[in-house]
């Protein structure tokens, strides 16, 4: 049974633990707010972008373009491109795990698929696995820029060229609420025509498609412009997302095991007041047992 120094001890130990993780929750606190502030600055500019291509192809339905999902002949069981978000640091719960968990199912599914990185943890898991990956993104997890996404689009692209890439997909996290996150996949490649079409339904703004639209030079030198920006800004959300759904992980994690230190605290205190209490009482015992010998001593 460990003793009175052993228990206070531990509980010094369990004391300077709670101070760093109590520390790293205030830290994540802080940075999420920010990462939110940054996400909504950017979000009204995407949205305009998308909302312009929904006009082109409100306008234009039957145009063709590289970027764009084909009207027919579209075959889910083209070769495929993966690019998995994850973070550089743990301390996250799962949140880094479940992406790599879907990522390794959408390769058994797709052997041939290619694998980007994103993250330093996802780096470490994939090469531990010996999953080979093509290339990793360093430094965009943890502060996602719009330079980081255009590099990502221009690396997506060259390597689409390369492998003959046909579609390419981002696996990342998405915050459901601010206790849960949830591993999600979205097409970056091609553009997805159902998803415009519902993006201008959902802003009820459908009245303004019966407007003429005119575009300069042409349409297709409008999409042309506007469908690398439309890449970034996926990426970009995709990453920023992953970045707030971390920060709020590991809020989680450091509160939860903050107060599974105080429990701790809490148990090895009772424990130590009972050794403390059973120690004074056995010595109270031997000064009156050492007390009444030397009476009975006297009395002799």
């Amino acid at each position: 049974m460990a003793g009175t120094k052993e228990i206070q001890d531990r509980m010094k130990s369990i004391t300077d633990t709670m101070k760093i993780t109590n520390a790293m929750y205030l830290i994540s606190s802080s940075k999420l707010r920010k990462a939110k502030r940054n996400m909504e600055q950017v979000a009204d500019y995407f949205h305009t972008i998308r909302r312009a291509i929904g006009d082109i192809l409100h306008h234009m339905p039957y145009i063709e373009h590289p970027y764009l999902e084909p009207i027919d002949n579209y075959r889910p069981q083209e070769k495929r491109g993966y690019v998995v978000v994850t973070a550089d640091k743990g301390l996250a719960g799962s949140y880094n795990l479940n992406v790599e968990k879907m990522a390794e199912k959408e390769l058994e599914i797709h052997p041939q698929a290619r694998l980007f990185v994103v993250g330093q943890v996802g780096k470490h898991y994939f090469e531990h696995k010996h999953i080979p990956f093509e290339e990793e993104f360093l430094y965009s997890s943890q502060n996602p820029t719009l330079q980081r996404a255009r590099q990502i689009t221009v690396d997506l692209l060259d390597a689409r060229r390369k492998y003959g890439l046909k579609e390419i997909y981002i696996i990342f996290t998405r915050m459901k609420n601010g206790m849960q996150s949830e591993p999600v996949m979205m097409k970056i490649l091609p553009l997805s025509r159902n998803q415009f079409k519902q993006k201008s339904i959902n802003t009820s703004e459908e009245n303004e498609f019966d407007v003429v639209e005119e575009f300069f030079p042409d349409p297709v030198s409008v999409f042309n412009s506007l469908a690398p920006i439309t890449m970034h800004g996926i990426i970009f959300s995709a990453l920023t997302e992953s970045y707030c759904a971390e920060l709020n992980d590991r809020m989680v994690a450091m509160d939860g095991a903050t107060k599974s230190g105080k429990e701790m605290l809490q148990q090895l205190q009772l424990k130590y007041n009972r050794l403390r209490q059973g120690s004074i009482t056995q010595e109270i015992t031997e000064v009156i047992a050492g007390a009444k010998s030397q009476k009975n001593k006297k009395g002799v």
